[in-house]
């Protein structure tokens, strides 16, 4: 049960942090909205593949629709992750044998389409340097709202330098432990060579902090009803009667908001001006001495 509930806050962590990610792209550039954005990183096994798909979760889950798009060529993996597999690929596409509607596919999540890509195809880096590539992303943004391409590693291809050039911006996936800190300078390097909008870099495969308050916040739910306070007992002189169950809908929220009326035996009359003497810093004394202030007037 402990390594259940540990997943379960570790899962809790992760989605709030791709819709962090999530948001703070979209906030980027309020003027010029970043909508097409490569995914990539120094190396491999740092889990861009991982966070692009999450990414475009996270965006679809916002009720925008996100095209997530094969473009490690080389080394396709998105397919597999996704459990889906097309007909055609982004080659059949640029090359007008297949309309880009036709290609794509819908994912589990609702909003979010994915766009496979052929096996073997000859020089990606020609490929996504091409007019069609360039129309073909101005088509596909014409369609969704956000276009999210998975790139190879930087230290072994260029693919994700030349696509920099036509997207909006670029995500750095870092893997801690698992890049060296020169391999990852020779990848903003080559980044920055190709004059690309870096959006940031996205530290991937660590530890969080857990908040103290933060987990038990979402765990507090978990508690048993046994821990919770008993409510108290209605008092032995005034007997509650168990009412019917309303036949309808509005009858049980009528029911519901109705409140209880106290024991008549426990209110107590507001004592007169005129009359019995009035307690100190009360209401009624502050009705009495107005009373008498307008009778002296």
């Amino acid at each position: 049960m402990a390594k259940k509930a540990k997943a379960g806050i570790d899962q809790i962590h992760m989605q709030n942090a791709i819709k962090t990610l999530a948001a703070n792209i979209r906030f980027a550039s309020v003027d010029d909205p970043i909508r097409s954005i490569a995914v990539t990183s120094s190396v491999p096994n740092e889990g861009k593949t991982t966070i692009a798909i999450q990414l475009a979760q996270a965006m679809a889950s916002s009720g925008k629709t996100v095209l997530l798009v094969e473009c490690d060529m080389r080394r396709r993996s998105l397919a597999n992750a996704l459990g889906l597999h097309a007909r055609t690929g982004i080659y059949s596409v640029l090359c007008g044998q297949t309309e880009i509607g036709d290609a794509v596919v819908s994912t589990l999540t609702r909003g979010m389409y994915f766009l496979d890509s052929e096996p073997h195809i000859p020089n990606p880096d020609v490929l996504l340097n091409s007019k069609r590539f360039h129309r073909f992303v101005e088509q596909a943004l014409g369609n969704f709202d956000y276009v999210i391409f998975d790139t190879p590693p930087l230290s072994a291809f260029i693919d994700a330098a030349v696509l920099s050039t036509v997207v909006d911006g670029v995500l750095l996936v870092v893997g801690q432990n698992v890049v060296r800190r020169d391999e990852l300078a020779k990848s903003h390097e080559q980044l920055k060579k190709a004059d690309a909008n870096i959006i940031g870099a996205v530290m991937n495969l660590c530890e969080s902090e857990k908040n103290e308050y933060y987990t038990e916040y979402y765990t507090r739910g978990n508690s048993s009803a046994a821990d919770a306070p008993a409510a108290p007992a209605a008092p032995a002189s005034t007997p509650v009667p168990a009412a019917a169950a309303p036949s309808s809908r509005a009858g049980r929220r009528a029911q519901a908001s109705a409140p209880v009326p106290a024991p008549a035996s426990n209110l107590k009359p507001i004592p007169s001006a005129s009359g019995a003497k009035i307690a100190p810093d009360t209401t009624a004394q502050f009705i009495a001495s107005m009373s008498r202030s307008s009778n002296k007037q």
